[in-house]
């Protein structure tokens, strides 16, 4: 049993510094919640982290090893991810200044509904293939091949909740009041960069090769 939580412990740690650090999720998370607020940037979260589930399922069937082992297969998801994120960064990149629209009352953007937000957030990080090389990776070399596949599934699940987690307090964080109100004045700009990052996530995703 003591092996078993060392193994977890390992695994949620190595999750952890993952999923904290800045990449594609964290940009599409941050940029719902300062466009359209808080119910969308917690389903988009939401989405996020049932995504993760997918990942955990291949990696138990094997299927995970496959994508790595074929250039065919890894380039579908690589090619599809890039051309998934650099989407979101042109539709970011048109962003119009919403201090005008405001104003006049006219041309809001309209938040997605709650299953356009989920979908978001589960196709942004389905789709990234270096999501796909770090649980293949996390499981061949920190999860032991005899550890019961109900364990592993529950070092899973653990790891879903936790992205569902983290991403619900960016999204609190960044739809608070004082956030929002500024976000007012020069969120045009905001989503405009957060555009250029998404490109520059696609063309890293498109360039991005199985080690």
């Amino acid at each position: 049993m003591s092996d078993l939580w060392l193994e977890f412990s390992k695994v949620a740690l190595a999750h952890l510094l993952a999923v904290a650090s800045p990449g594609p999720d964290f940009a599409i998370v941050l940029k719902q919640s300062l466009t359209h607020g808080r119910r969308t940037a917690l389903w988009t979260s939401v989405g996020v982290g049932t995504a993760i589930l997918l990942h955990v399922t291949y990696s138990l069937l094997g299927l995970g090893l496959l994508i790595r082992g074929s250039v065919l297969w890894f380039n579908v998801v690589k090619y599809a991810g890039a051309a998934y994120i650099a989407w979101l960064g042109v539709q970011a990149l048109r962003t119009k200044p919403r201090v005008m629209e405001t104003l006049v009352g006219i041309g809001v953007a309209m938040p997605p509904s709650d299953r356009g937000a989920f979908a978001t957030g589960f196709l942004t990080n389905a789709l990234n293939p270096k999501v796909t090389l770090f649980f293949i990776s996390l499981f061949v070399l920190l999860v032991n091949p005899h550890t019961p596949k109900l364990i592993q599934a529950g070092y899973g699940l653990w790891m879903a909740m936790a992205t569902i987690g983290w991403f619900s307090l960016v999204s609190v964080v960044f739809t608070r009041e004082g956030v929002r109100r500024r976000f007012l004045h020069y969120g045009h700009w905001i989503d405009r960069a957060l555009g250029v990052v998404f490109l520059i996530f696609a063309v890293s995703l498109a360039l991005a090769s199985v080690r």
